[in-house]
């Protein structure tokens, strides 16, 4: 049997188990030496992700082969490679995505890149490596000595957004290349995370360590995982303290406010909050249990959006939540939503959003294409 073959006999046998990468934080404060580059065997990924889409246990009885359900339908196939087209057309000239306001804003960057890597490509590999490699590019030239990935003159909410999106994307891309100059890049604006981390154990969308919200804290306790998965060191400290922050953020109802010092629960960073537990490694918790609780309240079963804000933001976590909870309850909800983005989806192949097509479709093309696994942050 040839290497390639054997990838593919390898991933098919762990999916039909239901097996993927385990990741977790280790307690040590060592910094984990870095492993030299596999082959990524990209091609090889995307080939078989086209004949073999992610499924669930089926309901006992249900006569389907494999006693699986298809997650990822002919329909949302479809929708998929039509959106990942769109938005590989959509690229500007300097590698950046983004139109009006957010034209060349790093996070609009970094989650297009990151909806074009969950398809199989990956920096020069694939199908849209080169869309995905302009993209870093574009990341990589505008982080600053200081570590902070944020252009400059580019709107945006407070450059710990886009710091933290584009500290993701750096990880995801240097656990794919092992490029040195990513590793550099990446670990400057990791150092820049943790320095700037709060005494509550948060973060606020300047780099500084003053406020905190859970908004913006999710966006660096997410980077930092897909960082250590990638081999660079974080302080466990660092980790114990944004648990802390985050466990205090959860209301009564199971929800999440926005800041320590009050607030409603709301869906979007209910998500974000218990997306955050789970990027510390905090899988079993009775927050996480009623942080998923609270959030099945939103099933995207013909409930409009306009009953709630951020409607990409909210389902880009959420989907992220019942991926890791695993089971029925992600069985269910991907169901949901990959309907509901279906019939969300444009006839051009986009989904439209406040914040800008590309972004919209960079957040539906990744939720769609969740069950495939290609990603190294959604590899459990």
């Amino acid at each position: 049997m040839d290497s390639l073959a054997l990838v593919m006999a390898l991933i098919r046998f762990q999916r039909t188990l239901g097996l993927g990468t385990s990741l977790v934080w280790l307690s040590s404060v060592q910094p984990q030496k870095a492993q030299p580059p596999e082959p990524r065997m990209v091609v090889a990924q995307a080939k078989f992700a086209e004949k073999t889409r992610g499924t669930v246990a089926a309901p006992r009885g249900s006569g389907l082969p494999g006693g699986s359900v298809e997650l990822v339908t002919p329909e949302a196939d479809r929708a998929i490679t039509s959106g990942l087209a769109w938005l590989a057309g959509h690229q500007s000239a300097d590698g950046s995505f983004g139109s009006g306001a957010y034209r060349g804003n790093i996070a609009v960057t970094s989650l297009a890149a990151l909806a074009l890597m969950a398809s199989g490509s990956s920096p020069g590999r694939g199908p849209y490596g080169s869309q995905v490699d302009k993209a870093l590019a574009y990341v990589m030239e505008n982080t600053s000595p200081s570590g902070l990935v944020a252009a400059a003159d580019v709107s945006t909410y407070g450059p710990m957004y886009s710091h933290g999106w584009g500290t993701l994307l750096l990880a995801e891309a240097y656990g794919m290349t092992h490029r040195p100059e990513i590793r550099e890049k990446l670990q400057k604006a990791v150092r820049l995370i943790i320095d700037t981390q709060n005494d509550e154990g948060g973060w606020r969308y300047q780099p500084v360590r003053r406020e905190a919200d859970l908004s913006v804290t999710i966006c660096q306790i997410n980077a930092l995982r897909a960082a250590r998965n990638a081999g660079l060191y974080v302080p466990k400290e660092t980790v114990d303290a944004c648990v802390r922050y985050v466990r205090l953020s959860q209301n009564p109802d199971g929800g999440f406010r926005y800041m320590l010092q009050g607030g409603p629960s709301a869906f979007p960073r209910s998500a974000a909050g218990v997306v955050a537990l789970y990027s510390a490694a905090v899988y079993e918790a009775n927050e996480i249990d009623r942080g998923i609780a609270y959030i099945k309240q939103f099933k995207p079963d013909g409930l409009s959006a306009s009953a709630y804000s951020h409607y990409f933001y909210a389902h880009y976590y959420a989907a992220q939540a019942m991926w890791i909870r695993g089971g029925e309850d992600w069985g269910d909800w991907y169901g949901a939503i990959r309907d509901d983005l279906i019939r969300r989806r444009a006839s051009d192949g986009s989904w439209s959003d406040s914040v800008g097509s590309e972004y919209g479709t960079a957040m539906a093309l990744i939720v769609l294409q969740m069950p495939n696994s290609l990603l190294p942050i959604f590899q459990r």
